[in-house]
């Protein structure tokens, strides 16, 4: 018999879900069996799978150490990456993503921020082994592989509750810095419809709803222009986070994002990326702000986290003579 006692840091989570870290290889209904005939049990009574734990809960396991062996699997070699940590806590972090990296794995074989965050977290002495057994940090938002800037994790089911809340109910404000074609010179709030081609991974924006569009809301204002008057710097709020959303939504008013490929202007692209190396869009997370008052983490009430642009992103600034100095 193998017994496990819930740590805080894992509290607030459903008890299946807890087994199903633990046990990574039993099949769901396996679980279910053994809770259904009390190999499973929660402070030892019958459960079904569905009680939030608490900490100091304790799990009974009724399995040989052969069958507790096969169903926890290996776990695989923890992921190392240097990461610019912007602020930290017991429950939460807020890292500035590199352009290039992923957010979340898209395939499989793929290593993610997801990856490299508990890699940090296992190096930094914050989490065991063990506690990746039960319990796994993850992000609370995705950024595109090409932007840059602050994506936020969970260290804790505390943590990543209150964060996961406060993005699904938008209480939060992002605000990402860019560089844009063409002159701005007003704040603008602009609202249009998007579609997803899943296949191809590309995004259109239409004024009218059409079959399988979304809505989007975006708020942006001008910081400054280049010298040349080519391009603006734009602070964007996003008021609603769809796929793509800043890049198609301002290039289909025509004022794409430089480096941006996909929706933007070949001619610019071109120009910045010989002289300047831009590789990728020039779009970058640059500040959050999170609600007051929010959940049971009352330290993060109001927290403002903000990230500085990368190296790139201000060298054209600097070579286009734009004034950052207004940010």
């Amino acid at each position: 018999m193998k017994e496990l006692t819930v740590k805080s840091g894992e509290s607030g989570q459903r008890f299946d879900k807890y087994l199903a870290r633990y046990l990574k290889e039993a099949p769901k209904s396996f679980l279910y069996k053994m809770l259904r005939k009390k190999n499973i049990t929660l402070n030892g009574k019958k459960a079904d799978g569905s009680e939030k734990l608490q900490a100091e809960d304790t799990i009974q396991l009724f399995f040989s150490d052969e069958t507790l062996e096969k169903f926890m699997g290996q776990e695989k070699e923890a992921q190392v990456c240097p990461l610019e940590i912007l602020y930290e806590d017991a429950d939460v972090l807020f890292i500035n993503k590199p352009v290039g990296m992923l957010s979340q794995k898209a395939k499989k074989e793929d290593v993610s921020l997801v990856e490299y965050l508990a890699g940090y977290l296992l190096k930094s002495g914050a989490m065991t082994k063990e506690d990746l057994q039960t319990f796994h940090p993850a992000v609370c938002n995705r950024l595109d592989r090409n932007t840059s800037g602050i994506v936020a994790a969970g260290k804790t089911m505390a943590g990543l509750q209150t964060l996961s809340e406060a993005f699904h109910d938008r209480s939060l404000h992002k605000y990402y810095l860019t560089i844009v074609g063409g002159v701005i010179d007003k704040p603008a709030y602009i609202k249009g419809y998007l579609v997803k081609n899943k296949e191809t991974n590309h995004v259109t924006v239409t004024r009218k709803p059409v079959k399988d569009s979304l809505p989007i809301e975006t708020r942006y204002t001008p910081v400054s222009c280049s010298k040349d008057r080519s391009v603006t710097l734009l602070k964007v709020e996003l008021l609603t986070g769809r796929s793509h959303q800043i890049r198609s939504h301002l290039a289909s008013i025509g004022h794409p994002v430089a480096g941006d490929w996909k929706y933007g202007d070949s001619r610019l692209n071109r120009r910045y990326k010989e002289m300047y190396g831009v590789q990728s869009q020039l779009l970058h997370s640059w500040k959050l702000i999170l609600p007051a008052g929010k959940g049971e983490l009352q330290n993060l009430s109001g927290l403002e986290i903000t990230a500085p642009v990368p190296e790139t992103f201000a060298n054209v600034i600097k070579g286009e003579k734009i004034n950052g100095e207004k940010i």
